[in-house]
């Protein structure tokens, strides 16, 4: 190993011009105190070495990671599979519920429990709308009601689209309902019956009676018992083997289509 010998540039005969400066220091402390320049190399050496491992990356980044690790963050969960209903779905019973397309012709049906409040209802309407656009015979849509309690408008609603279906069919309830949520939050309810053709006095007085109160609140019941505790509830089933897959909330069209497609 070399031996360095500290002495000053006089002593050995070097032109002062030979000695090359590396940091500036104050007037006279290189040549009277040599040992102050070992130690701010020395310092050097030890701050250059720990800048190096932290830019080389030789520490944990999360707490816990053994040394000269990394650690790895955990990769995430992937989401679970749809819920199945928690009781069963009530077959469809042409008498009492409301179907929109073919149900003689179709192999699959989407079972919505809908408050005609509900603004995620509103949402998907359209949606219901596009599905049988899109699949024609093959899809029935069945309309049942939830209406939920600090919804003040739902329930009255309901009642009014069913004395629509008491006076003017099935296709006067389709009809009532649509008007419903295309301008939802006006309920001029006679005023819809009137454009529908609808005897406006009979009409009245339906909604004053009463009358299909309980019906409303057996679909309720139903939707209870099969799960639902939201509007909307959406069921895809097969109506063969009357199983049902849940399709929860005002989802897309697409994830109504992919329940749809694997219940053929």
């Amino acid at each position: 190993m070399a031996t360095i010998n500290w002495q000053p540039a006089s002593q050995k005969n070097v032109p002062s011009s030979s000695v090359h400066t590396v940091m500036s220091l104050p007037a006279g402390k290189t040549g009277s105190n040599p040992w102050f320049a070992v130690s701010l190399g020395l310092m050097g050496v030890i701050i250059g070495f720990g800048i190096g491992k932290w830019r080389i990356g030789d520490f944990p980044l999360l707490a816990g990671a053994p040394p000269g690790q990394v650690a790895q963050v955990p990769a995430p969960t992937p989401p679970p599979p749809p819920p199945a209903p928690s009781g069963p779905v009530p077959p469809i019973d042409p008498k009492a519920d409301h179907i929109r397309g073919d149900l003689k012709k179709a192999q699959v049906a989407v079972i919505e429990y809908s408050d005609m409040e509900c603004p995620f209802c509103k949402r998907v309407h359209p949606t219901y709308q596009q599905i049988m656009q899109t699949y024609d015979d093959k899809v029935v849509w069945v309309y049942r009601h939830f209406p939920l309690s600090f919804h003040q408008n739902a329930e009255p609603a309901a009642m009014a689209s069913e004395c629509a279906n008491d006076l003017g069919g099935n296709d006067a309830f389709w009809k009532f309902t649509d008007k419903i949520f295309e301008t939802q939050g006006e309920w001029a309810y006679e005023k819809y019956a009137t454009e529908l053709g609808l005897d406006a006095a009979k009409f009245k007085d339906c909604i004053a009676s009463g009358k299909f109160k309980q019906h409303v609140q057996d679909d309720m019941n139903e939707g209870s018992n099969a799960g639902v505790s939201g509007t909307p509830g959406n069921f895809v089933m097969n109506l063969k083997t009357q199983k049902a897959q849940e399709v929860s909330g005002a989802q897309p069209f697409e994830s109504f289509k992919a329940a749809i497609d694997a219940a053929f």
